[in-house]
């Protein structure tokens, strides 16, 4: 396993938990629909607006080199959303064959770029894809929203359908001390599973995991407090 920053994002996020002080149980269930309202209602219940921003063209760069991706490669996004991230692999690698999973059937209909043909509707603990079939998989900030046993067969299914098993990456959200782990209960919604980086590490090994991982921690922004 290796530790690889793919998003290029700071090592801790700042958040203003304040948003979602109110209605929090609401809030919350309105967001694991994982429907309108999480990728394109309020801040509160999801994302305040899923746009698609060019944001992802850099990761997919990254990834291309990572993992050395070309024209006859097949990549797999594991809770790909509105497949941000495949429209611009594909358009950056013109040939690679992108393929999406993702629980939303909203983000399905809503894909960017045509990209709901590529997008199947199922979840992270049973792919429905033969094994050794990828060339590279990701699954960015996704199998956390599952239990910790199916997190651990999230991984497997990811390694299975991996032909290379260092070829994959997972971001999942972790928390360092008390005070992170307090304000990241107060601003998450959809996550079922976060723990402590050590511990993460040991999940992972217990799957097997060979691929490469980082971090989603929420920090304290001094200017809020």
């Amino acid at each position: 396993m290796r530790k690889y920053n793919l998003l290029q994002t700071p090592e801790k996020l700042f958040r203003d938990t304040s948003l979602r002080s109110k209605n929090k149980a609401q809030n919350k269930l309105q967001a694991l629909k994982f429907g309108q309202e999480y990728f394109d209602g309020t801040r509160e219940q999801g994302y305040g607006g899923y746009y698609y921003d060019g944001r992802w063209v850099s990761v997919a760069k990254r990834l291309i080199e990572r993992y050395n991706l070309s024209a006859k490669s097949n990549f797999l996004d594991v809770g790909c959303a509105k497949g941000f991230l495949m429209h611009d692999l594909a358009s950056i690698c013109p040939g690679i064959a992108v393929r999406g999973i993702d629980v939303s059937s909203y983000a399905k209909a809503k894909a960017w770029g045509e990209m709901g043909s590529y997008i199947d509707l199922g979840s992270c603990v049973s792919l429905p894809y033969p094994d050794n079939y990828f060339d590279a998989s990701v699954a960015i900030n996704s199998i956390h929203n599952v239990s910790e046993d199916e997190c651990v067969e999230a991984l497997r299914e990811l390694t299975r359908v991996t032909k290379n098993k260092m070829n994959i990456f997972v971001q999942v959200d972790a928390f360092s001390n008390r005070s992170e782990l307090q304000l990241f209960e107060e601003w998450v919604l959809t996550a079922q599973t976060y723990k402590k980086p050590a511990d993460w590490i040991k999940l992972f090994k217990k799957a097997d995991y060979q691929g490469d991982y980082f971090w989603t921690i929420l920090g304290f922004n001094i200017e809020m407090l």
